[in-house]
């Protein structure tokens, strides 16, 4: 099966330690790190206060609570400076919301312009907190790599507490306080959490100190933002963060945000049935859409309104933008798939390098993840920022750790970089741009995996019959999914397609239809998916493996189990 293995059976002792558990839920726990029953019973049951550590473990977390708690009492002007995407965004409504919560007024929330002012601290957005005489500013998912930045609010009389959880460059921002687990010193046991979660563990601080009449208890009602977060911004699903995820969706489930109610509403999404896959599609799209068409603050108002009308205004104005960004990004990749398909040498290319002047390059991650999913090959597109600067994004199909691959270019092609193993972003200096691709073509052969030792673990091999409610109910405790807490997928083997349908407003999504042994109809989903994708192209009548994962659907009022499409082989 090429690069698919079926996982091996679990050895005996294992078996028995979890016993108690079906059986396919058994395999299903060993390889994800349950693999005793006391590990079993903590994995599956996510306990609010055994899960998460004392907040004043973190390095700096004394310093920054004495320092708000000192500007809160001389009703100081404080300034929230958060990032603008869906780690960041949440964690602004988080702060705020707490802010109001306690009777703090004095404070203003800044998300800088995604495509004027770019990620991170701004010496020009800072000076105009010096004319509203701020004298403390607090950040949140960002800051870690603004030294400059850092001094020069200090220098104002502007003290700084950062909140991140990126790593840290080269040296630490000579801040009040930092609290990032990242940074050397810090002896925070979880270094994982998102930026969202680290000010989730400043408030729990604060409230440490004084609770400034709070309920116990009443903070867990901003984890609907933090869940968000935690799911959105791709951090591995265990220890602190699989807490915070569910408990996120617990709460997100019945919250009372109104603007968040309309949302769900408009998209079509049940809220007492919402799910770490709706964060994924549908709800961090639109907050992200906000800041790559120039509104970041109209994520933010959304989320943390409390009048009905804002709400609906809010709403229809977030979908709306995120209809006309899907409209942008689709007229990009129809032009990048010409621009492909006119290449008479593109084999020849293991690097899609492709750039064009009128394409804003906030837009061209989303591109860049198309490409790479469509022609399996890492991807770098360009453009050019407010008509002066040249910026991009990347992702890579697995085959090279893409930050590694950009430190192997030539000094003086970017200005800057960063990002992950898989998707990154960069700058170029203008009179380099003609060399990026022949650099990075260079670099990937220099950097690249081995393609074919790479493999995809397959949970179990399962027949249509097995697709029942109860085991979709074992798999249901193991959720929420992602980054280090994988969906399970199984193989089905040797299955005959009854039917294949497209549907959808523009036929672009896929449906195989199967019979299981009591005839009962199996249904398998593949959404931006046809049949041609696949290396076994689905017919009907046709015997096929199928590798799939189990999924709830809920829509307009129908409950559905069925199956998730990955692959046709």
């Amino acid at each position: 099966m090429s690069k698919y293995s079926v996982r091996e059976k679990i050895p005996e002792s294992a078996a028995s330690e979890l016993a108690v558990y079906p059986e396919l839920m058994r395999g299903l726990l060993f390889y994800r790190g349950a693999d005793s029953a006391l590990k079993a019973e903590k994995y599956l049951n996510p306990h609010f206060e055994n899960d998460a550590h004392d907040p004043f473990l973190m390095k700096d977390m004394d310093k920054a609570v004495a320092r708000i708690l000192q500007a809160i009492e001389k009703k100081e002007k404080i300034i929230v400076y958060s990032d603008y995407d869906a780690d960041g965004v949440p964690g602004a409504v988080v702060l705020s919301d707490f802010f109001k919560k306690i009777g703090v007024t004095n404070f203003e929330v800044y998300i800088p312009h995604r495509h004027l002012e770019g990620f991170g601290l701004h010496k020009n957005a800072i000076d105009t907190f010096k004319e509203k005489k701020a004298t403390l500013m607090i950040t949140i998912d960002c800051g870690i790599a603004d030294v400059e930045e850092v001094v020069h609010a200090q220098s104002l009389g502007i003290d700084v507490i950062v909140t991140d959880h990126h790593l840290p460059v080269n040296s630490v921002p000579k801040a009040f306080a930092v609290l990032d687990a990242k940074q050397d010193g810090c002896e925070y046991p979880y270094k994982m959490l998102c930026g969202s979660g680290v000010v989730y563990k400043l408030i729990q601080a604060i409230l440490q100190k004084n609770r400034f009449g709070m309920k116990e208890g009443a903070e867990k009602w901003l984890l609907d933002m933090v869940g968000i977060a935690t799911c959105a911004d791709m951090v591995p699903l265990q220890g602190e963060n699989r807490m915070f995820a569910h408990y996120g969706l617990k709460v997100l489930r019945k919250s009372p945000r109104l603007g968040l109610m309309k949302l769900l509403r408009k998209m079509n999404v049940s809220q007492m049935n919402i799910t770490e896959d709706d964060i994924g599609f549908m709800i961090a799209p639109r907050i992200n859409a906000a800041s790559r068409m120039g509104v970041p603050m109209d994520a933010f108002n959304l989320l943390s309104t409390t009048d009905e009308t804002e709400a609906g205004v809010f709403t229809d104005h977030l979908h709306s933008i995120n209809e006309e960004r899907k409209g942008i990004v689709a007229g990009i990749v129809k032009e990048l798939h010409k621009r492909i398909a006119d290449r008479s040498d593109f084999e020849k290319h293991p690097v899609l390098v492709i750039g064009d002047p009128r394409w804003k390059p906030s837009l061209l991650g989303l591109a860049a993840n198309t490409l790479m999913e469509k022609y399996k090959r890492p991807v770098f597109l360009w453009g050019r920022e407010d008509g002066t600067e040249i910026k991009g994004s990347c992702r890579s199909d697995g085959s090279v750790d893409l930050v590694e691959m950009m430190q192997e270019v030539s000094t003086g092609v970017f200005t800057h970089f960063g990002g992950h193993a898989m998707s990154g972003g960069f700058a170029v200096e203008h009179d380099r741009i003609h060399h990026l691709e022949e650099e990075l073509h260079a670099a990937y052969l220099k950097k690249k995996k081995n393609k074919d030792a790479e493999q995809i673990f397959i949970d179990a091999v399962i027949g249509l019959d097995d697709v029942t409610w109860q085991n979709f109910r074992s798999l249901e405790k193991m959720m929420p999914f992602g980054l280090a807490n994988e969906k399970p997928i199984f193989l089905f083997e040797n299955v005959v397609v009854e039917s294949v349908r497209k549907f959808g407003k523009k036929t672009d999504h896929l449906e195989l239809v199967f019979r299981n042994k009591r005839g009962d109809k199996v249904s398998a989903i593949g959404f931006f998916a046809k049949p041609e994708d696949f290396a076994n192209v689905p017919a009907a009548g046709k015997k096929i493996n199928l590798i799939a994962s189990l999924e709830k659907s809920v829509f307009a009022g129908r409950t559905e189990l069925r199956l998730r499409i990955v692959d046709v082989i």
